[in-house]
């Protein structure tokens, strides 16, 4: 994989600097779920309470078709930088190099596409392996929802499904790659790839190549990093279901630090309801008595909120009621 050729020079990007040891004996604290499980409702549930963050395994989804979009990906970003230009500049759709969103800035190229509205402009193997890939990736996102309502004994079962099934839901696509930053293992620093910050849509799946880079928040504050299994797939609780369930799911920030010899690669599939959707908490899910924690707010005035803040920003605390 080659460097990306406009990106600015480490002086000018992120610093993260990791004042505490980060935990090296994460990896059998990472919430497994098993999608083969009988128990794998209550394995969903648990972890989304404990981290809003889960492993996923025995999933049925074949590693060709994760393989083919990788290998699809990896030869889009090696191309010369007119070339990956062509996919149009990320505002916010298209292709994007060092800037992410409005404020923030990192150790990164990428390409953002909304699900149903696949670049034009890439070639044809490209564009059929990110359609199987989305399609296939919809339908598991759907099953883990149901999974979660089937845990929590919310009746109909498909009842947070059904805010992805909806012909206007808003389902993104992100495929990001951080070249290694081979001056931060000289200067002893770790450079910021994506800063850290909580994905604002109910639902986030993720897989990546076998290159680490991958960090989340505990609740006690620490960050630990995430050994990556490009077999596996890694689920983050969004800030819309964190609502949807009024906190009993959290929502997990994460970041990604830059990997000092090796290209990470990963793709990512963003389940959001539709943009007119009313945003608020079940009244399935509360007790008698209780208060919901968030006023009621459409999915595009919250995903408005989010491009305009920086990504360390609670956005949902600005939701909350006081």
């Amino acid at each position: 994989m080659v460097v990306i050729t406009k990106l600015s020079a480490v002086e000018q990007l992120p610093i993260t600097k990791l004042h505490r040891p980060v935990s090296g004996n994460f990896a059998g604290d990472v919430p497994l779920v098993d999608l083969t499980s009988p128990a794998a409702a209550a394995q969903v549930v648990a972890a989304c309470e404990e981290l809003g963050f889960f492993k996923l395994t025995n999933h049925g989804i074949s590693f060709e078709l994760m393989d083919r979009l990788e290998c699809e990906a990896v030869k889009f970003f090696s191309l010369p930088i007119w070339k990956k230009d062509a996919a149009g500049s990320a505002a916010p759709f298209g292709y994007g190099s060092r800037k992410i969103g409005t404020w923030d800035f990192g150790w990164i190229e990428y390409l953002l596409m909304q699900a149903n509205s696949i670049n034009p402009s890439l070639s044809s193997s490209f564009r059929s392996a990110l359609s199987d890939y989305i399609s296939t990736i919809k339908n598991l996102s759907c099953e883990l929802l149901e999974l979660m309502a089937e845990g929590l004994g919310l009746q109909p079962r498909n009842i947070l499904s059904k805010l992805l099934m909806d012909e206007e839901s808003d389902l993104i696509i992100r495929l990001n790659h951080y070249p290694p930053c081979p001056s931060s293992q000289q200067r002893n620093i770790s450079v910021t790839g994506f800063g850290e910050h909580t994905d604002p849509q109910v639902i986030s799946i993720l897989r990546s190549n076998n290159t680490s880079g991958l960090q989340i928040s505990l609740r006690d504050g620490r960050w630990v990093p995430v050994p990556p299994d490009q077999s596996s797939f890694f689920v983050n609780v969004g800030d819309s279901l964190q609502v949807l369930t009024n906190g009993r799911f959290r929502s997990v920030k994460h970041r990604v630090l830059a990997n000092s010899v090796q290209s990470r690669l990963s793709m990512i599939f963003f389940g959001g309801p539709p943009l007119k959707e009313r945003v608020a908490p079940l009244p399935l899910l509360m007790e008698e008595g209780e208060e919901s924690l968030y006023r009621e707010f459409t999915w595009r005035e919250y995903k408005t909120t989010a491009y305009k803040t920086k990504l360390v920003d609670n956005r949902l605390g600005l939701f909350e009621k006081h």
